[in-house]
């Protein structure tokens, strides 16, 4: 009700400055067209209405049921939700995921339009934002694919005093005069202080060390960013204050995340759904980078200011300006008018710029950078399960999900186009392999080169299939040896690939052989899944019965400091522009190939024998 008073009180001024529309036509001294037939226009009016009337109530009965729709699929999801957040207090991760998975699905498979429909929209924000939380929190000892995080070199500092030392200063402004660099550079009591830190520092050099030899990853590509937004190439260091160079930093806090600390919501071109976060592909997250520090650059005319607004956020430093009347970061330094993190932000990257660039005078130069990430890419716009994709490209699930950092889950989108990062060298290995392999079954399917010594009945032990259906999509009898070298499509039941059947109720007569059995899976595999101490079931127990895993990016929890607001203030910064962030990558619709077989079988009849040095 009060919204609707505030609508009313809004749209008056608007009716007193636009008129009536009716008088404006009458005092122009043109007669409307109806006039000229009143009787018809009678008529035609209450026909008009009567049809408005019954237009209405067909809409009203249409919207109902659509919120009422609604309303049921927010329920499903809250309650799949309620159930995470339980198994997660009582320490079963897996099931807590699985849950929260269910939970998003339920949304994105309504059919529904999550971003025109406010409930959903609401309900599905809601839902990634707490999931996230969980998760990541859940997570932050590392998942079994992605990496352990470690601090931020900023991070690590956090507690740390500096006295001012004179005779360290001076020292170290002699040195600077004889260092290149493309951004100002200067010393004074604070960078000195950084410096003395990360040098004389057991803890300090090491994390600078780590993150200076992560660099490496991606220096290059962030390199080529830069430059194109004529960004200077030594703000590149930024990372190693936001995040160390770790891609998949989350600060659990403030929910910024990525190798750039972007928050969830603002206007940085980066899509955030249910299956993937762009913020944590360093690719795409550096163009972002880029163009948000020239954005702020522009703004203010000074990088330090730039740099102070992208960590405190531009409108608060705008006001540090205007109250004191100085735009100069030290000066503001010095009155007082930053918070702490931002006061240690910026001489703390000035320190770790300084360093890099004089890896003998500080002991870097035994440092050893990381190789550089490179990779085929394709785009994708169907679902494909990324143990898939380690088959067919001859790689490891760690190193495609390690190329993949923005996925969320095990699986690319379904009629969403997503850009599928490969080992370099693969990109004509995986289309050539992929195709026969049909749309519908690339997210439970399996592809395998035999190697010397297997058999039929070993890999569909290993892979969870049958032998004799493997023998019958790839066309060989399923009594002969199959030679090593031979690519074989697997065919897996997919009834332990779907979201709603990763879980099973025990019943009265089920064991341990028996629901193994079901979903083909080993016995192991079950106890293992389940944390399984006992041999014995209790009917309405549920039990995982598809491999859990977890793909979210890792929490990094920042010790005493003042993040959730600086980064809050980022994001208000660019909100201010009325813009949002884009939800994923827009819904398409996947064209099927005639030459897929309907049945699910693979297009090709016979196995195809290529040698690994062929390819």
């Amino acid at each position: 009700m009060m919204r609707r008073v505030m609508l009313v009180a809004a749209c008056v001024p608007l009716a007193l400055l636009t008129g009536c529309p009716q008088k404006d036509a009458a005092t122009s001294g043109k007669m409307p067209a109806q006039a000229t037939a009143p009787t018809a226009t009678q008529n035609n009016g209450a026909a008009a209405g009567g049809a408005a009337a019954t237009t209405t109530t067909g809409q009203s009965v249409d919207n109902a049921a659509k919120a009422y729709k609604a309303q049921q699929i927010i329920n499903q999801a809250e309650q799949a939700y309620r159930s995470g957040v339980e198994n997660y207090r009582a320490g079963r991760l897996d099931a807590a995921r699985l849950d929260f998975d269910t939970a998003v699905d339920g949304l994105l498979t309504s059919g529904m339009d999550l971003k025109g429909d406010e409930q959903l929209s609401d309900e599905f924000t809601h839902l990634l934002d707490a999931v996230n939380s969980l998760e990541m929190s859940a997570l932050k000892q590392g998942n079994g694919f992605s990496p352990t995080l470690e601090e931020a070199p900023l991070d690590a500092a956090n507690e740390v005093t500096f006295a001012p030392n004179a005779e360290l200063t001076a020292k170290l402004a002699a040195e600077l005069k004889t260092t290149q660099s493309d951004f100002p550079l200067v010393v004074n009591n604070y960078v000195a202080g950084f410096i003395s830190y990360f040098t004389n520092s057991q803890g300090g050099h090491a994390h600078l060390l780590r993150s200076l030899e992560r660099a490496g990853k991606y220096k290059e590509m962030i390199s080529k960013n830069l430059l194109e937004q004529g960004v200077p190439q030594d703000l590149i260091y930024l990372a190693v204050a936001e995040s160390g160079f770790q891609p998949q930093a989350l600060n659990a806090r403030s929910g910024a995340g990525g190798m750039w600390q972007f928050m969830p919501t603002g206007a940085y071109g980066l899509a955030r759904n249910g299956w993937f976060d762009e913020r944590f592909d360093p690719e795409k997250s550096s163009v972002a980078y880029a163009k948000y520090m020239k954005m702020l650059y522009n703004q203010f005319g000074d990088w330090y200011l730039a740099m102070a607004a992208y960590n405190w956020g531009p409108g608060n430093v705008q006001r540090a300006v205007m109250k004191t009347g100085y735009a100069d970061f030290w000066e503001l330094y010095r009155r007082n008018v930053l918070p702490a993190e931002t006061k240690n932000y910026v001489p703390g990257i000035i320190a770790a710029i300084i360093m890099a660039k004089n890896p003998e005078q500080y002991r870097l130069d035994k440092m050893v950078p990381e190789a550089a990430v490179i990779s085929d890419t394709v785009s994708v716009d169907y679902a494909i399960d990324l143990r898939l994709v380690a088959d067919v490209t001859d790689a490891s699930l760690p190193e495609i999900v390690a190329l993949n950092p923005s996925l969320l889950r095990m699986t690319t989108p379904r009629d969403m186009m997503f850009d599928l990062h490969l080992p370099i060298g693969t990109k004509d290995t995986f289309a050539e392999r992929i195709k026969d392999i049909p749309e519908d079954k690339r997210t439970s399917w399996r592809f395998h080169v035999m190697k010397n010594g297997e058999t039929l009945d070993g890999v569909a032990t290993a892979l969870h299939g049958r032998a004799s259906e493997i023998a019958a999509v790839n066309g060989v009898d399923a009594g002969l040896t199959v030679a090593p070298g031979d690519e074989l499509v697997v065919p897996v039941a997919t009834v332990a690939s779907t979201a709603r059947t990763q879980r099973y109720t025990v019943r009265r007569s089920d064991t341990l052989v028996t629901v193994a059995d079901r979903f083909n899976i080993s016995v192991d595999e079950l106890r293992s899944w389940n944390h399984l101490r006992s041999s014995t079931l209790s009917a309405g127990q549920s039990l995982n019965v598809a491999a859990p895993v977890r793909l979210g990016p890792v929490t990094r929890v920042r010790a005493k400091r003042a993040r959730g607001a600086a980064g809050s203030s980022r994001s208000k910064g660019v909100e201010a522009k009325g813009s949002a962030v884009k939800k994923g990558g827009g819904a398409k619709s996947s064209s099927k190939s005639a030459s897929k077989n309907s049945s699910g079988k693979a297009a090709s009849a016979s196995t195809k024998k290529r040698s690994k040095a062929a390819r």
